[in-house]
């Protein structure tokens, strides 16, 4: 079982997972993603993989056979384990905890040579659907105090099998950043009694120049201070602080607007890598009037170098404005 550990300075948790331990001579070359030849998410292939929690099947089908359209499995390597008790303690001036979660990962589509980009939006429902049904699973588990969904799409962002798929991870305590966002909606909500995210909304559809795309519940746009080049961030238009609460007719206009924002950028950047995070509020977060859940696009063309680890500080050479306008234009 891996370790929770707790920085005592920044109050940062890093999980330790000893199980995916590697001698120093693995380190040596980057991780490459196999292509061609066998794949452990292709069907046919699912007595491979550990047994499905569940799936999107086609009638008279068996569960670990062919005939699904989502399946979901346990990550054959977890960054957490789902057996056991937290068991918090002190060692010293330190603290730990067991590294009890979940590690699951969305297999979108049975076809290996589709990705998310390239699914019919009734597929990219099925998707999200997905999303939202094991997140209000596992949210019945009191041990767990968030459930992060996201997506590494390519090698340079963290995928290592070609076949698209995404990753949930249930987690026993909030992570930093979810705590940071939280902090700063809060604060700005006692002053001024409104989300802060409703009225960043309100601006950009107001200031228009950052504006990707949007339909009657959500809005694409490139954010005011964008961390990476051409970042995008998805927000529903109606307030609502938990994605896995969001109503069907919310799922549809959600897979019309991500498939949307996917395919202008892939067109735009000639399909880069990429990295989607949904951020969401914990499972337990009485401030449900401050927070906003959204979901954030990052593709990968720039490096984070010694400046940013420094400094905290993001360079990022292309405005957000310039983005959007860029990414306007592509045709759809």
């Amino acid at each position: 079982m891996g370790e929770l550990r707790r920085d005592p300075i920044s109050g940062r948790w890093i999980i330790i997972a000893s199980e995916r331990e590697k001698l120093p001579s693995e380190f040596m070359t980057e991780p490459r993603i196999k292509k061609g030849g066998f794949c452990p998410f292709c069907p046919g292939s699912e007595d491979k993989t550990p047994p499905e929690i569940t799936a999107h099947r086609e009638d008279n089908t068996k569960p670990n056979t062919p005939g699904w359209n989502v399946r979901v499995i346990p990550n054959k390597f977890p960054a957490l384990g789902i057996e056991g008790e937290l068991d918090r303690l002190g060692v010293g001036v330190y603290d730990m905890m067991n590294g009890i979660g979940a590690h699951e990962v969305i297999i979108e589509t049975p076809d290996h040579n589709k990705q998310m980009a390239d699914l019919t939006e009734f597929e990219l429902e099925k998707v999200l659907f997905t999303y939202c049904s094991r997140a209000l699973d596992l949210l019945k588990d009191t041990r767990f105090k968030y459930i992060l969904i996201f997506k590494n799409f390519g090698e340079p962002a963290g995928a290592s099998l070609e076949h698209s798929h995404s990753q949930l991870i249930a987690l026993p305590i909030v992570p930093k950043r979810v705590n940071e966002e939280l902090i700063g909606s809060e604060s700005y909500f006692e002053y001024k009694e409104r989300c802060v995210f409703c009225d960043m909304i309100r601006q950009e559809i107001e200031d228009e120049e950052r504006v990707i795309t949007e339909n009657k519940s959500f809005i694409t746009f490139a954010p005011y201070a964008s961390c990476f080049p051409y970042e995008c961030w998805i927000l529903p238009k109606e307030h609502s602080h938990c994605f896995c609460r969001t109503k069907q007719e919310g799922i549809i206009d959600l897979a019309r607007i991500l498939r949307e924002t996917l395919n202008r950028i892939r067109k735009l950047l000639l399909d880069p890598s990429y990295n989607f995070i949904i951020h969401t509020s914990p499972s337990e977060n009485p401030k449900i009037d401050a927070y906003h859940w959204h979901i954030e696009i990052m593709p990968k063309l720039s490096r984070i170098a010694g400046f940013e680890w420094g400094s905290g500080f993001y360079i990022n050479p292309v405005s957000p404005e310039h983005a959007a306008k860029y990414l306007r234009k592509v045709k759809i």
